[in-house]
């Protein structure tokens, strides 16, 4: 066992699973480990704002997940969607935004970033399929451009998913469900040398419920030698997935009216995709009388086929308007921080070497190219933030980064090559007052941003249309502010409630015709959420969150204010039970309120609820069965509405409608799991 002293920013202590461990300040002696055991960690006089957490394995266990993004959903006002086939990226609301595929929500694991930038389908696309749901021992939430260390795609909130360096136990389960469902696992962290070797090995397959199965088939593994402990300590990481599936794109309303179309059926079947990520990473940090030092690195390639086809016939009534959106690419990022008293200084450099297009295709099958592009963008960016705690009940933080973001586009389309640069500096302030009667107070302000698609700096001429077209800023910037209130006055009960505005100078828009996003309109967010964490004994947890935004672009303009697919008002309430004897389980209510399709408001979606649950029994010390059910009471709801033009086969002209993906009905999973 080794020694640490004692920090005074609480924000240096390193969190492992649901330990903390505390280190050192200048001028204390050396202390014991402190373990806290809890479902979830308190963060009094740890988060320097109320909209700030941590959600450990145990809480992360609990859940329900129909697909590994939703584990994310444990973030309060998070709601996480599909609207295609299962290897598809997700669909992302919060704090007012549709994400799309993840634009202003970073989220990275392990600490490489998964957003990707500049990506044939769009900005910011995070995929999470890789992600093996035992592996994840904590996820920490921050919303809100208030933390020097956060910078591209941070502005609506960070997420951060680490995964364990060793498993208290082996897991082997097997997996059988309705829909084709099928899932193996094998993972351990047997001893090698002086560390750990963890491996998990992940197979699975599912058809969903469509007229067509998505026959969504992945295999997922991870191989990490670590030694070391939370305050010294080394790891390597070796990851691959590999996957490929049927799109189950959205279809529109009128065709389900007069039974042209089943609420399952899709309209060109053979959209769909495929999916490669393979990633070497590494971290090491260590705890010395000079301070804390932390340093990460990783090489991730990724390579992705995707054929979509969402306005049927409308731009060719003979061939119909799939298209296809490949995009290969090599990331290499490396960053470093280090933290001495109440100082932190830390340095981030990233590097995308991207080949993407745009071509239009029929079953498939390549037909034109619209665009075909060799990106390379570069970004690197130090930050510095300093905590000072000014008497007993008043601490601040405050911070700035500096980002610079050079792009280089190399098109067939020789006017638009070439080369843009961009430097964006961003400050940020906490005040934070407390703790009195367990409870905090804090104010935040700060600015961030998010880049936008390195082709879009460069452009002079529409590929597709050949007309004349603007360049867009490349960083966009965002303002935020905040007025949080934490407690946990009363006991068992952990509660915080925010109230938060956020402007963007550019709001990035989904196009429905070609699956992408634009740069649009300046924007503004302004909202309220309430969330509530309560252990009433030691076999209870429940969680209660709900959310409420408004969404406007902040100019005049004869379409309206609205933001089309701006998430308005969100709740969820998750009920876990254990240690009730050999049986558990547990219970989540989510509801997905109705939002603004258009800019006028004139057309809106429905709202969604959906009511997940698991109950499982332990057959021994290391064997359990548990059976979950997603959708339970078989709501026949959407998961994504869109508001666009499309022309069906046959249809004489065009027609604006409603387009949705449905929800899942009914399903179970049986699954057998044993540990070693």
């Amino acid at each position: 066992m080794h020694d640490y002293r004692l920090v005074r920013h609480p924000l240096s202590a390193l969190l492992l699973g649901a330990s903390a461990l505390v280190h050192a300040d200048e001028a204390a002696e050396p202390l014991p480990q402190v373990v806290v055991a809890a479902s979830r960690v308190s963060q009094l006089g740890v988060a320097d704002s109320a909209n700030a957490g941590l959600v450990t394995q145990q809480q992360l266990a609990a859940r329900s997940v129909y697909r590994p993004g939703e584990l994310l959903e444990a973030t309060p006002g998070l709601i996480v969607s599909q609207h295609s086939g299962e290897g598809k990226a997700n669909q992302f609301y919060l704090r007012g935004f549709n994400l799309d595929h993840g634009t202003d929500l970073r989220t990275t694991v392990d600490g490489m970033l998964v957003n990707q930038r500049s990506h044939a389908h769009g900005q910011g696309w995070t995929d999470l399929n890789f992600l093996i749901p035992e592996l994840a021992n904590r996820l920490e939430y921050r919303k809100g451009p208030y933390y020097a260390d956060e910078g591209d795609f941070a502005a609506a909130g960070a997420l951060a998913v680490r995964y364990a360096d060793t498993l208290p136990e082996g897991i082997a389960s097997l997996g059988l469900g309705q829909n084709g469902y099928r899932r193996a696992l094998l993972a351990d962290s047997p001893a090698l040398g002086k560390g750990k070797l963890l491996y998990a090995l992940e197979s699975f397959h599912n058809d969903g419920p469509f007229t067509r199965g998505d026959d969504y088939n992945k295999v997922n593994g991870v191989l990490r030698f670590s030694q070391g402990d939370a305050a010294n300590g080394l790891n390597l990481t070796a990851m691959a997935y590999r996957a490929r599936w049927n799109a189950s794109d959205q279809i529109p309303r009128r065709a389900l009216a007069d039974g042209r179309l089943g609420r399952f059926d899709t309209v060109d079947a053979s959209d769909g995709g495929s999916a490669r990520r393979y990633s070497l990473s590494g971290g090491w940090h260590a705890a010395s009388q000079a301070g804390v030092t932390k340093v990460n690195a990783s090489v991730v390639a990724n390579r992705l086929e995707l054929y979509s086809n969402f306005t049927y016939f409308l731009d060719d009534p003979v061939n119909g308007d799939q298209f296809s959106q490949p995009d290969r690419r090599v990331t290499s990022a490396v960053n470093a921080e280090h933290r001495w008293g109440s100082h932190r200084v830390g340095f981030q450099f990233q590097n995308d070497n991207i080949h993407n297009g745009l071509y239009d295709t029929v079953a498939r099958r390549r037909r034109t190219t619209t665009r075909e592009d060799h990106i390379v963008e570069t970004s690197a960016a130090v930050f510095y933030d300093n905590s000072t705690r000014w008497t007993p009940m008043v601490r601040s933080v405050a911070g700035v980064r500096v980002d610079h973001y050079r792009f280089d586009v190399d098109s067939i389309l020789l006017e638009n090559s070439g080369r843009a640069s961009a430097n964006r500096a961003s400050p940020t302030l906490s005040l934070i007052f407390g703790p009195w009667r367990q409870t905090e107070l804090y104010l935040n302000a700060g600015t961030g941003f998010h880049s936008n698609d390195a082709r879009g700096t460069t452009i002079r001429t529409d590929p597709k249309s050949g007309e004349p077209t603007d360049r867009v800023t490349p960083l966009v910037k965002a303002r935020g502010y905040e007025v949080g209130l934490r407690s946990e006055a009363l006991p068992g009960l952990q509660s915080s409630l925010s109230l938060y505005r956020l402007d963007f100078d550019s709001e990035l828009v989904f196009v429905g015709d070609a699956g992408t996003t634009e740069a649009g309109r300046p924007s503004r967010r302004s909202g309220v959420e309430f969330s509530n964490y309560y252990k009433p004994n030691d076999w209870m947890s429940i969680d209660a969150d709900v959310a409420f935004a408004r969404a406007r672009f902040r100019n005049a303009d004869a379409a309206g204010r609205r933001i089309p697919g701006a998430v308005e008002g969100v709740a969820s309430l998750a009920l876990a039970l254990d240690n009730l004897g050999p049986w558990f389980g547990a219970l989540q209510l989510r509801y997905f309120g109705p939002r603004p399709l258009i800019e006028d408001n004139g057309v809106r979606s429905r709202s969604t609820t959906t009511l997940n649950g698991r109950i499982g029994y332990k057959l021994g010390k290391r064997l359990k069965l548990e059976l979950e059910g997603f959708n339970l009471a078989n709501r026949r709801s959407s998961a994504i509405d869109y508001f666009y033009e499309s022309r069906l086969e046959g249809e004489a002209e065009p027609v604006e409608d409603v387009h949705f993906h449905p929800t899942e009905s009914r399903s179970f999973r049986l699954t057998l799991s044993s540990s070693f």
